[in-house]
């Protein structure tokens, strides 16, 4: 109630110019669409409220989604009429399959052009719905909504750039600053044994994954928008490479003994205050005497293993400051970083695509057992409801937000389309009368945790009022359009609730199944892009684990494990072949067995007894690679190689005491 409260009465400016323009953009909709006599002014009105972002590269971006989105919807919806006019429980049924698969298709694309698949499920049940009944009017009436949506898209886009534009990639310059800062202090944490807690480890994850996601929209804001999102790129992929190299610089410090640690200790100690400073020259002054003492007789292999790896953790801090002062700038890297891939899962987008279809399905046998006229709004909502928040894990909860916005509009609406509207007869009072409302909705929208309840508000608000050029009050049909609503939201909150992951443990097994595939194809895999594509989707994998760890019981907990291993294993893998490539080893005989075998041992997985699978192949590989010019993209390879052997027999052995010898 506080965090209500403080939202309509007592908001930032940010807030307050986000509500105007949002009010302004919806209003000016609604006049050209009953300035121009379109059928349902009420559509340019609601897509101008469902378009609108606090930022204007958002705005354009979602709403050209929704354009897309709209378009594929509204050749469907004519398509389906078209096949299956005369018999509705086969065309109710094509609809659902084709929600089921829009819902499937947003989930698995896990992009911001997503929002085109959720258009273009729900839209076919805005357009053909209604006209189920005089299928012949079906073309018209798929105009008419192109139209009024498409006027929407366009009023709210404007209002957007014209109005106080707040500019996605300026704000992205602050959030990039923030995740360099972080993976920078996290490179160090890691460095000193502090041994990032799962919490810390998933703060810089999710700060590099969220920068990387709100890149797209700074592509519609021109050719500095465009130059800082390919720089945003590069940041990512170096922060996620600052990150793997620092765990595996520390995994190579824990195979010194304690003579050989006390050592490198001032080392150590150096490259973490110069990690701490963040301060270039340092930097740059450190590196060079890190690769001479790498290359001193006096100390072992693996203290020389470990001075390299200090060379190219500082490398990499370079790189990543870099990277982050082209953002700063505005300025493109010279060659064009591979973006970071996220995790798809198949079995999870089947899931969510058959809440979508089961919910459409419940209120559509409803429908046709009761013959109820209202009926075909609940189906609309469910369509509208699956599509926007079926995908989510937390779509129930969404849901239950999505009908206290319901509950909050019936009676606002009531008081306003049924007292007040009745009585006054101009566009200047029906502004009045619905922009008050509306706005305190806006702000409302611009508070992230009552957000979804204020889109709900302010969306069936409009659909209860109706707005046209000639208006009809009846309070039965208000009635029957609100039960509806209720229907509608409660047959997709009850489909969300039965169709749910339960079991976070087989989640967790089908992660690691997704880890060892990408392991596999990492042996054989193209480097170039290589470092987003794996980092990328580890990072997604961590972040949902760490969703279900809560859940899982004390035993099932070594998924977070799992997940961590894997993740060290691919960056071994990544690093003794780049270091390879560096080096310019041949690829002879004994490096296709080394990696035909790892493949092999990939493939199988981790368990019981295999932690010694790779100590013949690695033993051969390193005899292999005594034999080359010494180099220090040579000695980096050699370390890879050990390190990758004890990775893999830790993993092993951590299977054996979590699941038994067996």
């Amino acid at each position: 109630m506080r965090i209500t409260l403080q939202a309509l009465f007592a908001p930032n400016l940010a807030a307050v110019q986000f509500a105007i323009k949002t009010v302004l953009g919806a209003g000016l909709a609604l006049w050209l669409a009953m300035r121009w006599g379109l059928q349902q002014p009420s559509w340019a009105l609601m897509t101008a409220i469902i378009v609108a972002q606090p930022l204007s590269g958002m705005v354009l971006q979602k709403g050209m989604a929704r354009l897309v989105g709209t378009l594929v919807g509204t050749c469907m919806s004519v398509l389906f009429m078209g096949l299956f006019a005369q018999t509705p429980w086969l065309f109710l049924l094509a609809l659902a399959l084709w929600l089921g698969l829009c819902t499937a298709s947003s989930t698995l694309l896990r992009s911001a052009w997503s929002y085109s698949f959720v258009l273009a499920g729900y839209t076919v049940a805005i357009i053909a719905l209604p006209a189920i009944s005089h299928p012949l009017s079906i073309f018209d009436q798929a105009v008419a909504r192109c139209t009024e949506i498409s006027l929407g898209i366009i009023c709210a886009t404007a209002s957007s750039a014209l109005l106080w534009p707040m500019r996605v990639e300026r704000q992205l310059t602050a959030q990039a600053r923030s995740a360099w800062q972080s993976g920078m202090q996290a490179a160090r944490a890691t460095l000193a044994g502090d041994a990032l807690a799962r919490k810390g480890l998933l703060e810089i994850l999710g700060r590099i994954v969220a920068v990387d996601s709100q890149r797209e929209h700074a592509w519609f804001e021109g050719p500095l928008g465009r130059q800082r999102a390919r720089a945003i790129s590069a940041l990512s992929q170096k922060l996620l490479m600052l990150l793997r190299i620092s765990r595996s610089v520390r995994r190579q410090w824990k195979q010194l003994d304690q003579a050989e640690a006390d050592q490198l200790a001032p080392w150590m100690e150096q490259v973490q205050q110069a990690l701490t400073a963040m301060d270039r020259p340092t930097l740059q002054a450190l590196r060079p005497q890190l690769l001479d003492a790498s290359h001193d007789s006096a100390i072992s292999s693996a203290q020389s293993y470990c001075l390299a790896r200090f060379t190219l953790l500082l490398d990499t801090a370079l790189a990543a400051g870099a990277a982050m002062q082209a953002v700063e700038e505005g300025k493109a890297p010279v060659e064009q970083p591979a973006t970071l891939s996220p995790h798809r899962d198949l079995s999870l987008a089947l899931l969510f695509g058959a809440r979508s279809a089961l919910a459409f399905l419940t209120v559509a046998c409803f429908w046709l057992a009761t013959a109820w006229p209202a009926a075909s709004g609940a189906m609309l909502l469910t369509c509208v409801v699956c599509g926007l928040f079926a995908s989510r894990e937390n779509g129930a909860q969404i849901g239950m937000s999505f009908m206290r916005g319901i509950f909050l509009a019936i009676p606002v609406a009531f008081v306003v389309g049924q007292i007040l509207l009745p009585q006054w007869s101009s566009f200047a009072l029906l502004a009045m009368a619905m922009g008050v409302p509306l706005f305190f909705g806006a702000l409302g929208m611009a508070k992230p945790q009552i957000g979804a309840t204020a889109t709900s508000f302010c969306l069936h608000f409009v659909v209860l009022i109706s707005p046209q050029n000639q208006m009809t009050f009846d309070v039965a049909n208000f009635f029957n359009s609100a039960q509806a609503m209720v229907l509608g939201v409660g047959a997709a909150v009850l489909a969300f609730q039965l169709l749910i992951l339960r079991n976070p443990a087989w989640h967790g097994r089908r992660l690691l199944a997704a880890t060892l595939q990408d392991l596999v194809r990492l042996t054989r895999r193209n480097l170039r892009g290589a470092e987003s594509w794996f980092g990328g989707r580890m990072a997604d994998r961590l972040l949902q684990l760490a969703r279900h760890y809560p859940e899982l019981p004390e035993q099932a907990r070594s998924r977070w494990d799992d997940g961590l291993l894997g993740l060290d294993i691919g960056d071994e893998l990544m690093h003794l072949r780049l270091s390879l490539a560096v080096a310019q080893v041949p690829a002879d005989a004994s490096q296709r067995r080394y990696f035909e075998y790892l493949e092999q041992v990939l493939e199988r997985g981790p368990g019981a007894g295999r932690g010694d699978a790779l100590a013949d192949a690695s033993s051969a590989l390193l005899e292999a690679l005594d034999s080359q010019p010494p180099s220090d993209a040579l000695k980096l390879a050699q370390g890879a190689v050990v390190q990758l052997q004890k990775s893999w027999r830790t993993w092993c052995r951590q299977q054996e005491e979590n699941h038994g010898a067996a």
